[in-house]
């Protein structure tokens, strides 16, 4: 899993475009979890570039800040 950290860091240097393992990677999700949401249309921004599936680091990260957990009102959940 580190080396696909590193290999995301590295790619975000030459390349904004994060195939979909490095993107879930970055997300904290598996793989089959932004698939699942992807085929759902809930999921990031994605393009395909060659038949690939990418997804643009700023998309991701735009989608992290605007989907994320809400605190309970009640005041429960994690601590």
């Amino acid at each position: 899993m580190d080396d696909d950290f590193d290999r995301a860091g590295k790619a975000r240097k030459v390349s904004p475009f994060l195939p979909v393992k490095q993107a879930a990677h970055y997300l904290g999700l598996a793989a089959k979890t932004l698939a699942n949401l992807r085929s759902r249309g809930e999921g990031p921004p994605f393009r395909r570039h060659g038949g690939q599936v990418r997804y643009h680091i700023n998309d991701l990260e735009e989608w992290s800040r605007t989907n994320g957990r809400k605190p309970r009102k009640n005041g429960g959940g994690d601590a």
